[in-house]
């Protein structure tokens, strides 16, 4: 498991599963964002798996609370013998409901401050997304995204309703003009309503769960925070995805790839991914392993003629422009074709505001 830090990975040959993940701060003043990864769930038969991201806002303490206690009450109210798929349905939901009282009764009173989160829980025979607020999940299956969960904005209708319903207002997109998320950890100021059950007031903690039934075809799935999917589309991230283990590269090494191209796309956000490969995922192609070879020798060639001192202009949000040192000049061959990903972007907006 892990909070951060150098990518990391794991497998467990049980169940034919591997995992990557990596965080980069990016553009931030700090570092609010946190993960956790569980190959194997105490009490729990093999098969079974844990991994959630959390994005912190108003300081990264709520999220690290979900990182290392959100597990736990997955447990707790999993039990020894879950029933499938609603019982564990109904178990992730009380497990968020329980690690968001647990943490307002640490947290100090008066203080902001919240995290989003999305979890995924796997077993032998389903895949449970839960998740609250703007990081998001998505599933490959047979080549193309099958499943992608839904950001809770306030606009949404349910989450409109409910706000209206626990008295508050919406101004500028945003909860009372303020936050940009409408379900979270943490946000305590946002759940005073009297009389109200924590899932109807402001600001919820009820996760939304999603159960999908395991395919063989099931390739990938991503889990991360917003900053990933400000700077590119779930189709996009597939494509990259799928084409990258194709080459054979490690998922923790895919992870830091990929938030490398995020970021040199113009993502401004804290960055955090978890890359879970299933039995079905691409393997290493020597074909286009090949390819891959002779367009990193091309793009090198083409580097040293140059001198190796150029610049890629790269979207830098905020109607600006960056110019930041060519990647051919700072990094491993592997990395040369990115390129082609990163000079195909299209500018993504800083909407963060939490």
């Amino acid at each position: 498991m892990g909070w951060g830090g150098r990518p990391h990975g794991g497998a467990a040959a049980s169940c034919g599963l591997r995992f990557g993940a990596s965080a980069v701060q990016g553009w931030r003043a700090h570092m609010e964002d946190a993960h956790c990864a569980w190959l194997e769930l105490p009490g729990l038969p093999p098969g079974w798996a844990f991994f959630a991201v959390l994005d912190g806002h108003g300081g990264a303490r709520a999220a690290l609370f979900g990182a290392r206690h959100l597990p736990g009450h997955v447990l707790e109210a999993l039990g020894p013998a879950p029933g499938e798929p609603e019982g564990v349905r109904g178990a992730l939901r009380r497990a968020f409901l329980s690690a968001d009282a647990r943490l307002r009764a640490l947290w100090p009173r008066g203080e902001p401050g919240g995290t989003t989160a999305v979890a995924l829980l796997v077993s032998p025979r389903f895949l449970y997304l839960a998740h609250c607020g703007d990081s998001r999940a998505m599933l490959s299956r047979a080549g193309a995204v099958a499943f992608s969960t839904e950001d809770h904005r306030p606009l949404r209708p349910r989450e409109r309703e409910r706000i209206h319903n626990a008295g508050g207002t919406i101004r500028r997109r945003r909860l009372e003009g303020s936050l940009a998320v409408s379900r979270a950890l943490g946000d305590f100021a946002y759940k005073e309503a009297p009389g109200r059950p924590p899932e109807l007031q402001l600001v919820s903690a009820e996760p939304e769960v999603t159960a999908l039934a395991r395919q063989a075809e099931d390739e990938f799935l991503l889990l991360a925070s917003d900053g990933v999917w400000d700077a590119m589309s779930g189709a996009a991230l597939a494509g990259l995805v799928a084409s990258r283990l194709r080459l054979g590269l490690a998922p923790e090494l895919l992870c830091a790839q990929l938030l490398d191209t995020c970021l040199c796309k113009g993502s401004l956000d804290n960055m955090t991914c978890i890359l879970v490969c299933f039995p079905g995922a691409p393997r290493p192609c020597e074909e286009a392993i090949k390819k891959e070879l002779a367009l990193d020798t091309a793009l090198g060639h083409r580097v040293a003629v140059g001198g190796g001192g150029g610049v890629v202009r790269c979207n830098g949000g905020r109607g600006s422009r960056r110019r930041v040192p060519c990647w051919a000049s700072l990094c491993s061959p592997g990395r040369l074709s990115l390129l082609k990903f990163i000079l195909s972007s299209t500018k993504p907006q800083d909407t963060k505001g939490r």
